[in-house]
């Protein structure tokens, strides 16, 4: 990271949903919505531990499909600011199902910031630590389509 403004080495994606603020908030804290979206495209959420407070814990297991079967891989953090409704911080790190973090792989910052679009929402999802040419740019691209799609059900929102 050598730039000074801190944006070579982070992930941000802009993104206008067809819905309100409250519903987009809820698709990041509650859990059961979160495994419905989170992850690339084939990619499956069989453990979302969401303790959405400042300090709070967080646990999520993120299964692929590979030809020599299912890969699992888990991450961990700790949410350091919520903001109900307008502002979620957390880091992450590849873990082992335990939660502790694996080898050299270092532990990045997401800030998920989102704003009333006249009943629409804007969010701006800034994960730093990673370089925004890499696979995880191409991931939350991925996951945020399915996200859209998740809240376009009308089951979403309830």
């Amino acid at each position: 990271m050598t730039d000074d403004d801190g944006t070579r080495d982070a992930v941000v994606i802009e993104r206008i949903f067809d819905a309100p603020v409250d519903v987009i908030w809820r698709m990041w804290t509650d859990p059961d919505h979160f495994r419905e979206w989170f992850g690339p495209d084939g990619a499956t959420i069989p453990v979302a531990k969401l303790d959405v407070r400042a300090g709070g814990a967080r646990q999520v297991c993120m299964e692929v499909s590979t030809p020599n079967g299912p890969v699992q891989m888990w991450f961990t953090g700790e949410f350091r600011e919520v903001v109900e409704n307008r502002r979620l911080v957390y880091t992450e790190a590849v873990a082992d199902e335990a939660g502790n973090v694996l080898g050299d792989h270092a532990m990045t910052e997401i800030t998920v910031e989102l704003e009333d679009a006249g009943g629409r929402t804007l969010m701006v999802m800034t994960h730093a630590g990673v370089p925004a040419d890499s696979p995880g740019a191409a991931g939350w691209t991925m996951a945020f389509a399915k996200l859209a799609a998740h809240v376009a059900r009308s089951d979403a929102a309830g």
